[in-house]
């Protein structure tokens, strides 16, 4: 129960309540987690709503114009709830949130008072402080499909035919990975792709490839930048190939010239603002 139902105000309107508030995370691996002020568990929605956690939030404050929500989320860090290493790993970057205020003595009795997303987590003396962003945050980002020469299309990262799995032979600073074999793919095949880990203490975190080569009889991944959790030889990562997005590249590595969806033959800017020229060279190159 999302609104504002009779029983629920009747209740408040009484002056003698018994409220609290709940508060459901969702990361973005699918992890769920409940937490309340009450003194006592609650459970609604599938999701159990612990006491013990520590996490206490600021007064809501929402608005009807387009900026951030004014809230905050506190917690203490524990073993058993918000670890620190989950924190430091990105986990909780963009997860979910639910904040209702609750009947504690009848819990269909609630109403849902802010939803929206994790943005920025800061950690100070073994505590940590979310921001909370509500729904209408998304409008401040661009949106919309910009007419370029390059195309926008992203690869299915299910699609085997371009992605492989493979343990790791060697890696340092956790941005630089090697690998043994992988020798059928060509060089720099999976540059500007994504590495994802799917096993050890690093599990789903992924990053950018930032280049592909081979080195000393080794291939050699770098990501733009580092992942934030231990990495151990022998863990298993999951390399999907990378796209320049450029027409060349989709005709010739992808074959797929209908998957571009760029604008290969649009004018360049000096177009517009050229003089006449015999050259007819307009394509936004530099002139010598």
């Amino acid at each position: 129960m999302s609104g504002l139902d009779s029983g629920f105000a009747a209740h408040i309107a009484t002056g003698n309540t018994t409220l609290c508030r709940c508060w459901a995370v969702v990361r973005r691996d699918g992890w769920t987690m409940g937490f309340t002020d009450h003194d006592l568990d609650l459970s609604f929605e599938d999701i159990a709503f612990r006491a013990d956690t520590g996490l206490s939030a600021a007064a809501l404050q929402q608005t009807t114009g387009l900026s951030v929500d004014n809230t905050e989320a506190l917690g203490a860090l524990n073993a058993t709830a918000i670890r620190e290493d989950d924190i430091e790993a990105g986990r909780y970057d963009g997860a979910e949130v639910r904040a209702w205020i609750v009947n504690w003595a009848d819990v269909e009795r609630r109403m849902l008072m802010f939803r929206g997303h994790i943005g920025e987590v800061r950690r100070r003396e073994g505590a940590f402080e979310a921001e909370l962003r509500g729904l209408t945050d998304i409008l401040n980002q661009p949106t919309g499909r910009v007419y370029q020469k390059n195309g926008n299309a992203v690869l299915d990262p299910d699609e085997p035919a371009f992605a492989v799995e493979v343990p790791i032979a060697e890696v340092e600073d956790r941005r630089v990975f090697r690998f043994a074999g992988l020798t059928s793919y060509a060089d720099q095949w999976f540059q500007f792709g994504t590495l994802t880990l799917l096993d050890g203490k690093a599990q789903d975190l992924s990053g950018a490839i930032k280049r592909d080569y081979y080195e000393n009889g080794l291939r050699v991944i770098e990501l733009w930048r580092p992942i934030r959790q231990p990495i151990e030889p022998g863990d298993r990562v999951r390399l999907l190939a990378g796209c320049d997005n450029t027409v060349e590249d989709h005709t010739e590595k992808f074959g797929s010239l209908l998957d571009f969806r760029g604008f290969p033959d649009i004018p360049g800017d000096d177009w517009s603002f050229t003089d006449p020229s015999r050259a007819g060279d307009v394509d936004g190159g530099s002139r010598r």
